[in-house]
């Protein structure tokens, strides 16, 4: 077996500020990604909690390519990244799974 040493204190060439990959949850904030290939924006109503949010979110990745799904409850607007173009009636299919009504793409 061997030992293995975790040194948690900087070396040198270290930063105490660096970027963190984010995955544990500690440490600096990952650095911004880059913008999405595709993003398009659409408006969405019927959500008014949390549990709205996180309905529409998971019907969303369900579709191939979407990278990212950000969710403006106050507004009812949702972005969507994705990979390649989404289709306006895949998105659409997702909402109304959700339980959701899409009112209008406003963007992308």
């Amino acid at each position: 077996m061997t030992d293995v040493t975790i040194n948690s204190e900087p070396t040198a060439g270290d930063s105490a500020t660096s970027s963190c990959c984010g995955s544990c949850g500690t440490g600096a904030a990952a650095a911004p990604q880059a913008e999405a290939a595709n993003r398009a924006v659409f408006e969405v109503t019927g959500m008014t909690c949390g549990h709205c949010v996180s309905s529409v979110t998971a019907e969303l990745k369900k579709i191939a390519g979407v990278t990212e799904v950000a969710v403006d409850l106050a507004t009812g607007k949702v972005t969507v990244d994705s990979t390649a173009p989404l289709n306006d009636t895949d998105v659409a299919a997702a909402i109304d799974e959700a339980g959701y009504d899409l009112t209008a793409r406003l963007e992308g």
